[in-house]
């Protein structure tokens, strides 16, 4: 299916993306709809070479006056006009054909990156096929109850007028009829019966009414609400989970006016009954135990559904969660709330600074909620008189220390008040950028497992959650995460060569603290880094295997034809990557070469994709060539990499790098070739 015929067929989020991309008269969205196929069949040639570009520009126009002469057939004055004013506008080309070519290849990558997106979504949509529908049979559920709570509510109601018209009745009948003789006794004890009948049937309405709410504010607070801030963690550590509230703030909502209405409903009844009341009356006898049900329900749902929407996040951090003492975070709740740090005895403490007291307000808010958002808080140490971080048998990193912040307020609405408690997710408070890496692996391990409250004594992660949280975290940054391929490298890292690792466990320590400074996250953390800022284009397309250990690496590469190369994040150098080819030896023997990694001072210096461009050795005679030919399976080099390719092709300033930076940067570690310096005056001539 053609490129622009997938953007039109896709959901309207992504159609909306679509239309801010063309909301710009670069390329107006009609030129691209009509002119689809010839667009997409442009050479990224055309960018660089101008005779090339102004062929292309030709037939450009000849299009536009094509389907001009469309929309003269078909009498469409306004569309003829529309189309007139865009060949104009493109006239502007006519000394700079390769501009309009560049235009047109940015709006093409632009459209691929909404259809990158759009497969991602579908993927985990896909994933979690099983899960949604468990999710959607308990969303029904709750509904189908929502729903039988509505009808008992406007029965209650209905009941309610009958009692008032049948207390009335009796009212009328009392006051007229002189209280004297057996008849009239007899009928006002009638009268009596049939209220006393009414009021026990509202009794045991608003009864039901309350066990109905209770069973259904127990799914709500102990399961929807907990799988809410279950998912709320995990999306803080990269899942692609939806933490959007509208739902639960639409049950929560209903459940609530409907405890309202029971306390209404109630009021209503002590009114009646201080009009007339008899012996054995059934609401004296029920009202304050259904009273204070009815507010208990109340309190625990409210209480409950005051949260914090938004965790504490710093502005340029890498992630929530991780705060800096005397750098401004932001925090989101609902409800008016008044931010304190809570902490444990053994813990530094903290002062809040900034804007503490807010009013909720919908202003704030995109979906309309009630909610307080705190954007310009600091935290800062207080001084402790004790020397330090108190009395403590265990012993914790700054990093591994988990604080807590509240949000407190009062609610109050028709008679009723409550106190109100909301929590943030544990956050690690640093004081300097170098404690960021090991605070981001405690946010990470802490939201991974849910539960643990300190590290001393953490509980192992299995394979399984420890695996999809690494691939959550090249998802949230690349929007790729890792493939069972990569999994199983890692895995191999961990646990050395197993049958399956569904079984195995990694500790705290074995993430965070062996081989210090150069753990596990170190080393993960340290690709993911140099992936984000450098390479992140080539790994989303597949470009970089990545993950692969030396022996899979020789073993692959040892059954392809000559010039075929993969790259891989080294195992040893930490934030680093290489590419190894495979070559044919004077026996006739694939021999797998690799150059020494290359880091981030490397790579800031030059483009990955240029090094590969550029990368040749000396073969017979001092003749530099290539050696890398093929990627990984099959695809020849330039296809892979040619889009990334700097636009000038033969640059003398990267020439020039590339011959000093290769010349250091070959070392092979496969054989003992050394390279003499006089030999590459050439070595990277394009």
């Amino acid at each position: 299916m053609a490129q622009w015929e997938r953007l039109t067929q896709l959901p309207d989020a992504y159609k909306q993306q679509l239309d801010e991309l063309y909301n710009r008269d670069a390329l107006p969205m009609d030129v691209r709809h009509y002119l689809s196929a010839w667009i997409e069949k442009q050479e990224q040639r055309a960018a660089q070479d101008h005779d090339f570009a102004m062929a292309l520009f030709q037939v450009l126009l000849e299009n536009l006056d094509i389907q001009h002469s469309r929309f003269v057939q078909e009498e469409s004055f306004l569309l003829q006009h529309n189309i007139r004013r865009r060949k104009q506008n493109f006239q502007g080309y006519l000394d700079d054909p390769c501009a309009l070519a560049n235009t047109i290849l940015w709006f093409l990558k632009k459209e691929k990156e909404i259809l990158q997106s759009a497969d991602l979504a579908e993927q985990v949509q896909l994933l979690h096929v099983a899960e949604e529908a468990m999710e959607t049979s308990s969303q029904l559920d709750i509904e189908r109850k929502i729903a039988g709570l509505r009808n008992e509510v406007e029965c209650m109601e209905r009941t309610m007028s009958c009692l008032e018209e049948q207390q009335d009745e009796f009212d009328f009948k009392f006051q007229t009829y002189k209280m004297e003789g057996k008849k009239q006794m007899q009928v006002f004890q009638q009268l009596i019966n049939r209220l006393d009948e009414c009021r026990k049937v509202q009794i045991f309405l608003i009864s039901t009414l309350l066990d109905r709410t209770d069973t259904l504010i127990d799914i709500l607070v102990k399961k929807e609400l907990v799988e809410w801030h279950r998912m709320q963690q995990k999306a803080c550590i990269g899942a692609p989970e939806n933490v959007c509230l509208d739902q639960l703030e639409k049950w929560f909502t209903y459940v609530a006016v409907c405890l309202f209405r029971v306390r209404e409903f109630l009021d209503k009844l002590e009114e009646l009954v201080g009009k007339v009341s008899y012996q054995n009356d059934p609401v004296k006898s029920q009202k304050p135990k259904m009273q204070k049900r009815a507010e208990t329900l109340l309190k625990d749902l409210l209480q409950s559904s005051f949260v914090v929407e938004t965790q504490p996040c710093m502005p340029q951090g890498k992630g929530p969660l991780v705060l800096r003492t005397n750098v401004q975070f932001a925090v989101k709740t609902r409800w008016v709330a008044t931010p304190c740090n809570h902490y444990n005895a053994i813990y530094r403490r903290f002062n809040v600074f900034g804007t503490k007291s807010k009013a909720l307000n919908m202003a704030e808010s995109q979906s309309g909620g009630m909610v307080a958002d705190f954007r310009h808080l600091t935290l800062k140490e207080q001084k402790s008189g004790g020397g330090g971080k108190g009395i403590n048998d265990i012993s914790l990193s700054v990093t591994e220390e988990l604080h807590i912040i509240h949000f407190d307020t009062l609610f109050e609405m028709k008679g009723l008040s409550i106190e109100l408690q909301a929590s943030s997710i544990p956050v690690v408070i640093i004081s300097n950028s170098s404690q960021q890496q090991s605070a981001c692996a405690s946010v990470l391990w802490f939201n991974m497992l849910s539960d643990v409250m300190f590290f001393a004594n953490s509980p192992a992660a299995t394979w399984p959650q420890f695996g999809d949280m690494l691939s959550w975290q090249f998802l949230s940054a690349t929007k790729r995460g890792l493939n069972e391929a990569q999994l199983e490298m890692i895995a191999q890292r961990l646990f050395g060569k197993q049958q399956t690792y569904d079984t195995c466990k990694v500790t705290w320590s074995k993430f965070s603290k062996e081989n210090t400074p150069d753990t596990f996250w170190a080393w993960f953390d340290g690709i993911l880094v140099m992936v984000k800022t450098y390479l992140e284009d080539l790994w989303r397309d597949g470009l970089i295997m990545g993950f692969v250990s030396k022996s899979k690496e020789k073993y692959l590469l040892k059954k392809k034809q000559r010039g075929t190369f993969l790259l891989r994040f080294s195992e040893s150098v930490i934030g680093a990557i290489t590419f190894s080819w495979v070559e044919i030896d004077m026996n006739g023997e694939p021999d797998v070469k690799t150059v020494q990694p290359f880091n981030k001072v490397d790579l800031c210096q030059i483009p990955f994709q240029e090094i590969i461009r550029n990368f040749q050795i000396l073969e017979a005679e001092n003749i530099p060539e290539s050696p890398l030919l093929y990627l990984y399976p099959n695809t020849p080099k330039d296809e892979a990499f040619g889009k990334y390719y700097c636009e000038k092709t033969g640059s003398k300033d990267i020439n020039s790098f590339c011959y000093f930076f290769l010349l250091v940067a070959y070392i092979l570690l496969e054989s003992k070739i050394t390279p003499k310096p006089a030999s590459y005056p050439a070595c990277c001539v394009g």
